[in-house]
């Protein structure tokens, strides 16, 4: 799931160096934590958060053939 997000990620942003993405299990539920460079934040969010919403649904399709809970975090905000 991680190398999907990542994938996508830094096929979107300027600066691939500054992409870090960690997968964590918090109450038997993956959280995919995404970071990238003040500047390339915009260019994975998108307008009105579309691009974000759009990686969450890959996520979900993904993850639901494997019947697990993931959900994708971007930025430090908690």
């Amino acid at each position: 799931m991680k190398e999907v997000v990542e994938y996508i990620v830094k096929s979107l942003v300027s600066d691939k160096e500054a992409v870090t993405i960690t997968e964590a299990e918090e109450n038997g539920e993956i959280v995919i934590k995404v970071n990238v460079a003040e500047e390339d934040m915009g260019k994975v969010i998108g307008h009105k958060g579309k691009i974000a919403q759009s990686i969450r649904t890959i996520v979900k399709s993904i993850s639901s053939r494997q019947n697990k809970r993931v959900f994708v975090k971007f930025g430090d905000k908690e």
